[in-house]
């Protein structure tokens, strides 16, 4: 007998009992990329990005027995990547106002300037960064990792009706912060 392990666009199928490592080994294959890509969205570091990602991988490693269901362990890692995303965020806000304290902060590009200078691509991101922070999580679940509104509100915690009101008042949002650009555009 095999059960389904649900991992995406991907379904693996393998033993009626999964273990963590493999598991995890599956979902870890399949969807690496796309839980580093969701997180560089929320939290504007490649590097913080990643290291939030495999955080996330142990942390669903660790509590593999006490999983209600298994099959939705891809939701777990989403959600899970969300909340260590926002805990990132609010560490980095306290470290940037003692930073603030102590000497004023220079920034440098980071190593990946040069390949993200595409204009209409920083122009999207730095709309979307200024975006209230449950809106940027809503949009790139929805826009980046093509969730439904059903599976967003599972990774977030909330209402499907507050995903709608989310979703709809960033792009809202994003529309009035581009404006300017996307008339010089046509």
């Amino acid at each position: 007998m095999h059960a389904t392990l649900y991992a995406g666009p991907l379904l693996v199928s393998g033993p009626t009992t999964w273990d963590a490592d493999q598991a995890l080994d599956q979902l870890y294959a399949a969807h690496w990329r796309s839980l580093v890509r969701l997180g560089v969205l929320l939290v504007h570091d490649v590097s913080l990005a990643e290291e939030i990602v495999q955080d996330s991988f142990v942390a669903v490693h660790s509590r593999w027995r006490r999983l209600r269901d298994p099959d939705r362990a891809l939701a777990y890692l989403r959600q899970t990547v969300v909340n260590r995303g926002r805990s990132a965020l609010r560490h980095r806000a306290v470290v940037e106002r003692h930073a603030e304290r102590e000497r004023p902060v220079t920034t440098l590009p980071g190593a990946d300037h040069a390949v993200m200078s595409d204009d209409r691509r920083d122009r999207v991101l730095d709309a979307l960064r200024a975006l209230p922070a449950r809106q940027r999580e809503v949009l790139a679940l929805r826009y980046y990792s093509e969730l439904s509104e059903a599976e967003i509100a599972d990774a977030l915690g909330i209402s499907r009706g507050a995903v709608k009101s989310h979703a709809s008042r960033g792009a809202a949002a994003l529309r009035v912060s581009l404006s300017d650009y996307l008339e010089d555009r046509t």
